[in-house]
């Protein structure tokens, strides 16, 4: 019950803010339909519920889990074992992912089918199960996070030279959505299990992170080779808008219900059938540590239905229509800074965030402090959107403009900033574009695209996730050469 009271308390409290602006927005600038608003608020409570059942669960399951996974393969001390198992449960956990399932969902329906949901996820999660598997291994030998970094990011930069803006687009957004509320939890768990094996506890420490930041690279490259191997014509589609939302009701509360209850089993079954196996092979935990855990994994499934009902049925429509109407009704003014506080707000209701962040606080003993990481994410996120959206209503202005002056950015950073912050960013810029960015966040950008005269609905109405995904590579990393510095703590430098 105390757990469950701090939960509800640290999930209303990440809630409120959003709430908050939505509904001053309803009350200025953006009038919602009543039909609309209901639906919201539906979502809210939804959204409330879930997240708080959705923490817990994942905390009682997939953490300890993924910990447990990471230590028997290192123990084993056998590297076919790594690899074939990383390559294994980077594939599952990535082609389960709701945050990847929602983005091809609507990418499929945006392109009327030319880009089919089933391929794109298969692709990327092929992509990021290898990916993963190197990374794993880089932990075992104690190859420097930078390297593999600059390698994967330098086939990216040589790849994007032979795509156009649309598939660009997708790729990054792609990088962004396979890091969400399950594979964030999991590939940290798996990563700290195989480095807390290090006899050195400072190069523990360190490579505890990063491993989540190779596997959005894996997706990028994935999604690029499949551009290159697959050819065709740049992508093309419609974005449709309901403005009235007559007769919708709360009857979708309900339609979407079974579909996303299937989904949720299907994200969480591969994860507990390899608990029952890894359980049943070596009685890792006693009687009571297993109904634990399987009970968690019940609490994580009804969380994670409950967070999808919400956002899909009460966000995603609102999102949509107060980027259509202050793009259409108010200047740019208004309009960045709704997109600049949606940002810093909606972040602090992914749960991937929270899981990360006490992570990060518990790593480094309390030295680098949880509220402080999640301010840089806040302002990271928030920069993030209002530039997305400059970047739609100004012509001429493309995504690569952003996306090549902030890596090379973030890469310069690296040499700098302390490696465990170099692995702490890299992680961020993946956590940061979880389930409430896409589709809250991203229903707002294609809200902004459908009333912005030739913008193009898959070149412009993608790519906000890529750039949640890299602003917080350097908002964390500057906090890093603070921290260097500043002579706060002088056991971080390195």
């Amino acid at each position: 019950m105390n757990e469950l009271t701090v939960k509800m308390k640290e999930v209303g409290a990440s809630l409120a803010p959003v709430v908050l602006l939505v509904l001053l927005l309803h009350a200025t600038w953006v009038p919602l339909p009543g039909e609309l608003l209901l639906r919201f608020s539906l979502g809210v409570l939804l959204i409330f519920g879930g997240l708080t059942f959705l923490l817990i669960g994942i905390e009682g399951s997939i953490t300890p889990l993924g910990a447990s996974l990471g230590s028997w393969m290192t123990r084993k001390g056998k590297v076919w074992l790594v690899l074939t198992l990383g390559l294994l449960l980077g594939f599952l956990i990535t082609l389960a992912e709701p945050d990847l399932q929602i983005l091809a969902g609507q990418l499929e329906g945006i392109t009327r089918g030319e880009l089919p949901r089933g391929l794109l996820i298969g692709v990327v999660s092929l992509g990021v199960a290898l990916v993963i598997t190197l990374g794993l291994l880089r932990i075992l030998y104690a190859i420097a996070l930078q390297r593999m970094l600059f390698v994967a990011y330098g086939l990216i930069l040589f790849l994007a030279f032979w795509v156009g803006p649309d598939f660009l687009a997708v790729a990054f957004d792609a990088s962004g959505a396979t890091t969400g509320a399950l594979t964030v939890p999991f590939v940290l768990a798996l990563a700290l299990g195989v480095s807390a094996l290090k006899k050195d506890s400072k190069g523990s420490e360190e490579d505890a992170f990063g491993l989540v930041g190779l596997a959005s690279a894996g997706a990028i490259l994935a999604v690029l080779l499949l551009r290159i191997v697959r050819g065709g014509s740049p992508l093309s589609g419609a974005i449709g808008l309901n403005e009235s939302m007559a007769g919708s009701g709360t009857g979708a509360f309900f339609a979407i219900l079974p579909t996303l209850a299937l989904d949720s089993l299907v994200s969480l079954l591969p994860l507990l059938v390899f608990f029952l196996i890894f359980q049943g092979k070596g009685r890792h935990w006693s009687k009571r540590g297993a109904r634990r855990i399987l009970l968690s994994f019940f609490f994580a499934f009804l969380g994670l239905v409950l967070f999808l009902w919400g956002v899909h049925a009460g966000f995603m429509e609102v999102g949509r229509l107060l980027g259509y109407r202050l793009t259409r009704s108010y200047g740019a003014g208004p309009l960045l800074l709704a997109a600049f506080l949606l940002g810093f707000f909606t972040i602090l209701s992914e749960p991937a965030v929270h899981v990360l962040t006490h992570q990060v606080q518990e790593v480094t003993s309390g030295y680098v402090p949880r509220p402080l990481v999640l301010s840089m994410l806040c302002l990271g996120v928030g920069a993030a959107v209002a530039l997305s959206a400059l970047r739609i209503i100004t012509p001429g202005l493309l995504l690569w403009h952003y996306l090549l002056p902030g890596y090379l950015t973030a890469f310069l950073l690296s040499f700098f900033a302390p490696k465990l912050f170099v692995g702490i960013a890299f992680d961020s810029g993946g956590v940061a574009s979880g389930p409430m960015t896409a589709t809250f966040i991203l229903a707002f950008m294609q809200g902004i695209t459908k009333a912005t005269p030739g913008a193009s609905p898959v070149a412009d109405g993608f790519g906000m996730i890529a750039m949640v995904a890299m602003t917080p590579l350097i908002a964390l990393q500057v906090l890093g050469v603070f921290f260097r510095y500043s002579g706060r703590k002088k056991e971080i430098h390195s």
